[in-house]
């Protein structure tokens, strides 16, 4: 029993990242098909690709619902990095639901959200994420977080389900180490006398931090949890803000590169409805809102950033385009919260075959 764990058989509905939008994931499942209860009529079984929580209003029903679906035997999931956050009581943004000292912060931007603050019920859900495999797998397909990545895969797979805890600190303490041998937190704290300001604050350029790009480098290429959870990463030409913090390292598009025949379904990575959308990094530059991508067309993201639909609400922006996305396998269908379908496409494609 690994964290990377076998899907179940017959016919799937992923998931992509919830954030704590509870009514969404209530409303797509009613528009799946799924009674209360959780079963389905064709005998269906739904897939979370992790990061049920943060940002949204409501992460503690979120987890409740999946956790409740999974042990019904009606879902399974697995933990993205919102999760390991959590587990490693490392208070990210939008984690104030969870965390005390990031209330404050978190208000200001996501206004009014259900806190879990009874202890049995804080140690029910830690229980609960660390039971989560990282990856699942079968002959036809593969669900991964953010990426599938074979030699992190590998190593994974020899980590035994229930750990994902430790393991992600074992590694972590082995990037310490290294950070420790090049001076890195040294470095951190001579450019933050340089630069104070909080790197979550959006108003506030900063000049670009080398000793922070190459901290979070470190972790990234040496942790193989944080690859499959966070994806693959390089330094960016310049600091630039995306999910509420400036930042000195990009994520890359691994799916060009992936050879595989068996198709990925990732979360992640704030997809959209709308053409001609792109991430800081282009990582979907050329690719439709609803195409498969990838070097051999085969990979596809079903994080249609719902997680942006809270800040959005608070400052009263535009939001409708933000939904929580579903895809159903083998059919390769995308269902939405709103209700709306929509047909896959380019799949198996050469990227050089895909229409602009």
């Amino acid at each position: 029993m690994s964290l990377i764990q076998p899907l179940p058989p017959g016919p799937l509905d992923i998931v992509g990242d919830i954030h704590g939008e509870l009514h969404a994931l209530q409303a797509l499942l009613r528009h799946l098909g799924y009674d209360e209860t959780g079963r389905h009529p064709q005998a269906r079984t739904l897939v979370f690709v992790g990061d049920f929580v943060d940002r949204g209003p409501d992460s503690p029903g979120v987890v409740d619902l999946v956790q409740r679906l999974v042990e019904g035997g009606y879902a399974c999931a697995i933990a993205g990095n919102h999760e390991i956050n959590l587990l490693r009581h490392d208070p990210k943004d939008g984690a104030g639901w969870f965390f005390e000292e990031r209330i404050a912060s978190d208000t200001a931007k996501y206004s009014q959200f259900a806190r879990a603050t009874n202890m049995l019920q804080r140690a029910r859900i830690e229980t609960f994420l660390n039971s989560l495999p990282l990856g699942l797998e079968r002959h036809d397909l593969r669900v991964i977080h953010a990426a599938w990545h074979a030699p992190d895969i590998a190593k994974a797979r020899q980590m035994p389900l229930g750990t994902a805890r430790a393991q992600y600190d074992h590694w972590e303490a082995k990037a310490a180490q290294v950070a420790r041998e090049q001076r890195i937190a040294e470095h951190m704290a001579e450019e933050n006398a340089i630069w104070p300001h909080s790197l979550e604050d959006g108003e506030r350029c900063p000049p670009f931090l080398q000793a922070h790009c190459d901290n979070e480098l470190n972790k990234a290429l040496i942790n193989p949890l944080k690859v499959l959870t966070c994806g693959l990463e390089r330094q960016t030409p310049e600091p630039f803000f995306a999910g509420n913090k400036w930042r000195f390292v990009e994520r890359v598009a691994w799916w060009n590169s992936y050879t595989e025949d068996t198709p990925v379904v990732v979360g992640h990575y704030w997809r959209s409805t709308l053409p001609a959308q792109t991430t800081h990094e282009g990582l979907f530059r050329n690719v439709g809102p609803f195409a498969w991508h990838g070097g051999r067309g085969n990979v596809f993201c079903v994080d249609y950033s719902v997680g942006a639909r809270a800040q959005a609400r608070t400052f009263n922006r535009p939001h409708a385009h933000m939904k929580l996305a579903a895809l159903r396998w083998p059919e390769r269908t995308l269902v939405f919260d709103d209700g709306s379908t929509h047909a896959t496409s380019a799949f198996m494609q050469s990227a050089q075959a895909q229409p602009a």
